[in-house]
């Protein structure tokens, strides 16, 4: 069936009339969630008898490349559920990305001068988490910048 009535039944799609800021925060922070919870997933962390709560002895490895602790997962988590606080507004959805994403580029910027043998790498960081800190800050902010642009009409 075609035409106007052809999804007259289906459900109603959730992220209609959703501003795409919103809906990039809440994809975003979905992500972020899946994130935390496949932190404390055997096989799918690698090492998981070597999670430790915090700091660089962990040597838990999520997908086998990003070193992960506890503390780590809980971040992810919290920042999961704080965006998706946040992408209930447009203003509050474009400060969770644009903020969380300098919020990683300065996390980023850590990885690269701390001492990863010290007890200062607490989280704990590696090369893969440095650059995927990077790509995360660059890319929140600007899906932060880019979905809450206002057009002006010409």
């Amino acid at each position: 069936m075609a035409g106007p009535m052809a999804h007259s039944r289906a459900r109603a799609n959730p992220a209609d009339g959703k501003a795409p800021v919103r809906r990039a925060a809440g994809a975003v922070a979905v992500l972020f969630l899946l994130i935390g919870l496949l932190g404390f997933l055997p096989g799918v962390t690698s090492g998981y008898g070597d999670l430790r709560f915090a700091g660089h002895h962990s040597g838990a490895m999520l997908f086998g490349a990003f070193q992960v602790s506890v503390l780590h997962n809980l971040v992810h988590l919290l920042f999961g559920v704080v965006g998706l606080a946040m992408a209930r507004t447009v203003t509050n959805a474009r400060t969770y990305l644009v903020g969380g994403g300098a919020i990683y580029l300065v996390l980023w910027l850590y990885g690269l001068v701390v001492d990863r043998g010290s007890g200062a790498n607490f989280l704990p960081l590696n090369d893969a988490d440095n650059w995927l800190h990077l790509g995360l800050g660059l890319g929140m902010i600007t899906l932060g910048l880019l979905t809450s642009r206002v057009r002006r009409g010409g």
